[in-house]
């Protein structure tokens, strides 16, 4: 009797060889292993546990009319609908507790679309030969899942490619053993922010929102963490969001580090409470190591480290951030405190410090309350975002909701 059931998904009409191996490394460490084969035109070389033909209904279409559509592509994007649906039924059945998908490009393309399907803290593993490619666009990649190289594996086992297989499905099922997976005991806070060095408010709302009584997750704004925020925003999963790191909003909007189109949008479709500050809205980031996008060439910039470089943006372009954030609140349909604190919103822009720049704020600040929303309440401070009196100010606004019963009281 095997104490966990993993997912292995792939086209075994290709692939066969390669998928049967990492059933057999899951098998010979006592875990149980349940097959989808995910082809199109070819067939395994032994019945799989969910067929190809299982896979393509979910998908709200057949393999026959995948393969007379005569296009590969269209043909995949069916499978993947379906490889997901039939993953998530799985998961909700309580059949599997793991999942692994081997694949090259079209392989990978549908992995990242099953193990998005699947909640936070369900192990997913991908087996493929783009892994930490440029071709895999950050908001496509689900927030918790593991990728390891497909080394030497194009066509056919080896002992290279054994070596990166073998790793995948031992890691797969021992993370199916000993996840703790999230719990909800307590309401819980998506906050966004950054290091201390740039955003500290955490530091002071953190614990005392953790002594009302409820557990508080913080992002980290980088493209990544705004799509992890935003995946768990969408499922409903907070309480109440601080989301005072919206940079990734500029970013998208620039050609820095994007958490995707959708960011700054989705706790707002849920109905959740959102506390907004613009942390950060002066600054895209981009790849330190790489040159800067086109439009950021010859700017003010901060090298954060050898990874990551901001560069500050000019006052039209913080007029244009700031009518991007309205708009996306605009679209909520729960309470919104849109927070502005006057005197900046970051470290780095401190009247003292290298990247300020007074007429941008006043313009950011100018359009924020002409553009803020109806649906919106706009606090205006006259402070730091990283000032007590913000964070105070930002709890006090909290604690009156939760008083008119407009977020959920802590444990």
């Amino acid at each position: 009797m095997s104490d966990k059931t993993i997912l292995i998904a792939g086209t075994y009409d290709t692939k066969d060889d390669e998928l049967t191996y990492l059933a057999g490394v899951i098998a010979a460490q006592g875990g149980g292993v349940l097959s989808m084969d995910v082809s199109v035109l070819g067939d395994p070389s032994r019945p799989t546990d969910v067929s190809k033909h299982a896979v393509a209904e979910a998908g709200g279409s057949s393999i026959q009319a995948a393969i007379d559509s005569g296009d590969e592509n269209g043909a995949m994007q069916i499978m993947a609908r379906g490889a997901a649906a039939k993953a998530l039924e799985l998961y909700l059945a309580g059949r599997i507790h793991g999942v692994i998908v081997l694949g090259g490009t079209m392989g990978t393309d549908l992995a990242l679309d099953l193990c998005a399907a699947l909640p936070l803290g369900v192990p997913k593993y991908i087996v493929s030969t783009v892994s930490f490619s440029p071709l895999l666009p950050p908001e496509r990649i689900p927030a918790d899942v593991q990728m390891i190289l497909w080394a030497g594996g194009l066509y056919g086992l080896n002992s290279i490619c054994k070596a990166s297989l073998s790793q995948a499905a031992g890691a797969v099922l021992g993370a199916a053993r000993a996840v703790e997976a999230p719990h909800r005991d307590r309401p819980l806070i998506g906050m966004t922010s950054f290091g201390k060095t740039v955003l500290r408010y955490m530091v002071s709302l953190k614990p005392a929102l953790e002594a009302r009584g409820y557990e508080v997750a913080v992002f980290h704004a980088t493209g990544m963490g705004g799509r992890a925020f935003e995946s768990l925003a969408a499922e409903g999963a907070f309480a109440a969001v601080f989301d005072f790191a919206p940079q990734e909003v500029a970013n998208h909007l620039y050609g820095g580090l994007s958490a995707g189109a959708d960011r700054m949008t989705n706790a707002g479709r849920r109905g959740i409470p959102q506390l907004v500050a613009p942390g950060c809205y002066d600054l895209v980031d981009y790849i330190g190591w790489q040159a800067p996008p086109p439009a950021l060439a010859d700017r003010p910039s901060h090298a954060h480290n050898r990874l990551l470089t901001s560069a500050v943006l000019e006052a039209d372009e913080r007029r244009a951030v700031a009518r991007a954030i309205c708009a996306k609140l605009a679209g909520a349909s729960g309470p919104v405190a849109l927070m502005l604190p006057t005197g900046g919103c970051n470290e780095w822009d401190r009247p003292d410090a290298p990247l300020h720049d007074a007429e941008g704020l006043a313009a950011f600040c100018d359009e924020i309350r002409s553009a803020c929303p109806a649906n919106a309440d706009l606090v205006t401070l006259d402070a730091h975002i990283n000032d007590a009196a913000f964070s105070e100010r930002a709890l006090a606004i909290f604690d009156d909701w939760v008083a008119r019963g407009l977020v959920a009281k802590g444990a």
